[in-house]
């Protein structure tokens, strides 16, 4: 049942809360979306109301907010800072993404609101794997502040469960893309448009992603399924490539000659050194591999779009900017 089921999406105007309020509403849900004030508003497709939110932290006052609300997918978060000024970095993402993830919570369990879908993160569970891929049941590793204020977060939200009548769900997305994507995927992006030469063919790894169409699906599917409540989800498209594979199907999807040639990992991890870049190199060599079974089998969730599909989405919107 959607007909007036009503869904507060906060952070609605960045990527992935633009696409979800859409499909939310063209789905039959009534959407409120929060944002922080800009002096442009947005075009934001699929809102019945929005709500603006100054400073999301421990004092933020929801109650306005939560009236009527039945459902809330809390997107909006202190995200990774590439330039970062603060002298405690960790207390600032933990004000955003733990102290203010914690305040939302209480008020929505003060308010009626039956249930919480937090989008958290896959680097919760550490940075690459190993031996086998990450699954619900591995402990915890989150390495950097953004990962440790998420980690927390959650932590924050199943407490609060236990003791009121608040539903958690709790999804970690490995890096999400699809039209309107930032950071490094963008980045590729206009690598590969250019037509170039890649010393990348070497690297044997394998990186788990999800497209935007198929995270929206799964967060659409949580809002309402009996089986998602205090539970938590990791989740990706199902099908892991190598680096090279990812760039050879981007190069076919953006129509451009791509050439991939073999160069050692060693002298990669040492050209990242040199350049300052080693972070870059570890994502592109490292693997990072998810068990999305979980979601799947509980929720009987199939991902509606292919990689295939992703893909060529994606580099359809690119072609056009």
């Amino acid at each position: 049942m959607t007909k007036n089921f009503k869904v507060l999406v906060t952070g609605v105007n960045g990527f992935i809360g633009r696409y979800l309020a859409k499909s939310l509403s063209e789905k039959g849900y009534v959407v409120r979306g929060t944002m922080r004030p800009q002096k442009e508003m947005p075009s934001l497709p699929g809102l019945t109301e929005i709500h603006m939110v100054d400073n999301i932290g421990q004092t933020t006052d929801w109650r306005n907010t939560l009236m009527d609300i039945d459902v809330i997918v809390h997107l909006a978060a202190r995200v990774h800072v590439m330039k970062e000024t603060s002298n405690n970095p960790l207390m600032e993402y933990r004000q955003v993404n733990t102290l203010g993830t914690e305040q939302l919570a209480r008020q929505a369990a003060a308010s009626g609101v039956k249930r919480i879908v937090y989008l958290s993160t896959i680097k919760v569970n550490g940075e690459k794997t190993t031996n086998k891929p990450f699954a619900e049941t591995d402990q915890p590793l989150p390495q950097d502040d953004y990962a440790i204020s998420k980690w927390e977060a959650e932590q924050s939200l199943l407490r609060i469960s236990q003791t009121t009548n608040l539903e958690v769900v709790i999804i970690r997305p490995p890096l999400v893309y699809g039209a309107g994507v930032k950071g490094n995927f963008y980045s590729m992006l206009k690598i590969l448009q250019k037509g170039t030469i890649l010393p990348l063919a070497s690297i044997k790894n394998l990186r788990s992603l999800i497209y935007i169409g198929n995270l929206s699906d799964a967060i659409t599917k949580c809002i309402q399924h009996p089986s998602a409540a205090n539970k938590v989800f990791l989740i990706s498209d199902g099908n892991d490539l190598s680096t090279p594979d990812i760039i050879g199907q981007l190069s076919v999807a953006l129509c451009k000659t791509v050439h991939v040639v073999p160069c050692p990992i060693s002298l990669l991890r040492i050209a990242g050194i040199l350049s300052g870049k080693s972070h870059v190199i570890n994502r592109l060599t490292d693997s990072l591999a998810i068990d999305s079974s979980k979601i799947r089998s509980d929720l009987e969730w199939t991902a509606p779009f292919t990689v295939t599909q992703g893909f060529k989405n994606t580099a359809e919107w690119f072609k056009l900017r």
